[in-house]
């Protein structure tokens, strides 16, 4: 996948480097209005993060300026929510959303099954990892884990740093495993892979938000949405442990064609889902050995009869 310049958007860019225009903000009712007039509908819940991250006046009137002007509330604040887990979200990297906790909690019990089978700390790896949300919180969920993330755009690469390296875990740069350690062939006991899987047609029907200030990188599958799912499920049994998982999100209406990726690809698929959350998560097993073994006799003895 080609990377987009990892430049800052302009809006994005002035705003940080010119004193905002408006009079300070100086409370509470008066951040309300300013963000209700940009169109915020949780008014009342950013104004009061807003208020309790600013540490002066100034800053908080700075903040206000750029959430009005369309940046995420959190490449404004610095930081998200995620799993309980408060992680560092630096400006033009993509935001982790609410519904790939379900993914997130997928991978927590494929984690702690997998050190149970094995007797040692799972090896996981984060990959199109982002701001390394999903890592930084395998880590805090499991314990003893070896942690591995990666990413293509290096804003992602240098923020996944600020929360996966004090996890334990290394992150590095490159095009999906080409960017991992090759020892790690065939050690991985759980792959999640958060892939984009907007069809490239729809990405400009996302909110401002996203398509304006996150990496298209991280948005855009391609013409179906799932190029690059195509690309980790035809690559992951070369780096999955035998037994080990691969993990990825999609939509409800693409997981039919994205099960035929698995399938094809000699992973088991199992689809799950969060109505809740409104996520669809596809788990590809890589058979154990032994299963292998037999289904590699089983099409021996067929040939042989034949």
């Amino acid at each position: 996948m080609p990377s987009p310049s990892s430049a800052l958007p302009s809006p994005l860019a002035a705003s940080l480097s010119t004193p905002p225009s408006r009079s300070t903000p100086h409370s509470r009712s008066t951040v309300i209005a300013e963000l209700r007039a940009a169109g915020c509908v949780f008014a009342e819940d950013e104004a009061e993060l807003l208020l309790s991250t600013a540490r002066t006046p100034d800053e908080l009137a700075a903040m206000v300026e750029r959430r009005v002007i369309g940046l995420p509330l959190e490449h404004v604040v610095g930081w998200a929510e995620f799993y309980g887990l408060r992680v560092t979200v630096d400006p033009g990297v993509f935001v982790p959303r609410r519904r790939t906790e379900f993914l997130v909690g997928q991978a927590v019990g494929l984690g702690l099954r997998a050190a149970e089978r094995t007797g040692r700390p799972p090896v996981v790896v984060d990959l199109c990892c982002g701001s390394g949300a999903v890592g930084a919180v395998l880590a805090d969920a499991l314990g003893r884990v070896e942690l591995y993330a990666a990413d293509i755009e290096p804003a992602a690469v240098r923020c996944a740093r600020r929360n996966v390296v004090p996890a334990g875990g290394e992150v590095y740069e490159g095009d999906l495993f080409d960017a991992l350690p090759t020892g790690l062939r065939g050690r991985i006991d759980v792959l999640v892979a958060n892939v984009p899987y907007v069809p490239t047609e729809e990405v400009g029907l996302l909110p401002p938000e996203a398509r304006e200030y996150e990496p298209l990188v991280a948005l855009d599958g391609g013409a179906d949405g799932l190029d690059v799912l195509r690309r980790v499920t035809a690559a992951a049994p070369q780096w999955l442990a035998p037994g080990g998982h691969l993990l990825v999100e999609t939509s409800e209406r693409q997981a039919r064609q994205a099960v035929e990726a698995f399938t094809r690809n000699g992973l088991l698929p199992t689809v799950t889902d969060s109505e809740e959350l409104y996520a669809t998560v596809i788990i590809g097993t890589r058979p154990a050995e032994g299963h292998i073994t037999a289904g590699r006799r089983a099409k021996q003895e067929v040939a042989g009869a034949s």
